[in-house]
């Protein structure tokens, strides 16, 4: 008995697992390190925008031993909200340009919210901007596996 082999089967999967990978290489969910890994942050879709979480902190506690809190927020009505399940990124849209950009980003160092862009640098780095009229500042994020 001979077993015939379907090259064209073949053929269309692998190219079905090449645009598979391509496209969540051009996506920007998943679980981001910020800078000197101090937390990891979860982007995923918000309805047809992209948002992100705090969803882990290297020093999750204060030298109390409690959980961080959102202390410096500016509105005295969140600042016992803990860091970690804050959201961080919201309303981000993609720009056409292979980024994401009309999002904010707030900052739990400073309480403060921020307009902000994004734009992935590869597969694994997010150049992750945040600005103020045009004063911007940017930090590269990497993808946790």
């Amino acid at each position: 008995m001979r077993v015939r082999t379907d090259y064209s089967f073949l053929a269309m999967l692998a190219v079905g697992l090449f645009f598979s990978a391509t496209a969540h290489a051009a996506d920007a969910t998943g679980v981001w390190s910020t800078v000197e890994n101090k937390s990891h942050v979860k982007i995923e879709l918000c309805g047809d925008k992209l948002c992100g979480r705090i969803i882990w902190l290297k020093e999750p506690n204060d030298d109390e031993g409690k959980p961080k809190l959102d202390k410096n927020n500016t509105d005295a009505e969140l600042r016992k909200r803990p860091i970690i399940g804050l959201k961080l990124l919201s309303g981000f849209v993609k720009d056409g340009k292979g980024g994401w950009d009309d999002g904010e980003i707030y900052n739990p160092e400073d309480g403060k919210t921020y307009g902000s862009s994004m734009e992935l640098d590869g597969t694994d780095k997010l150049d992750v901007k945040g600005c103020v009229l045009f004063f911007c500042k940017s930090q590269v994020w990497t993808r946790v596996e």
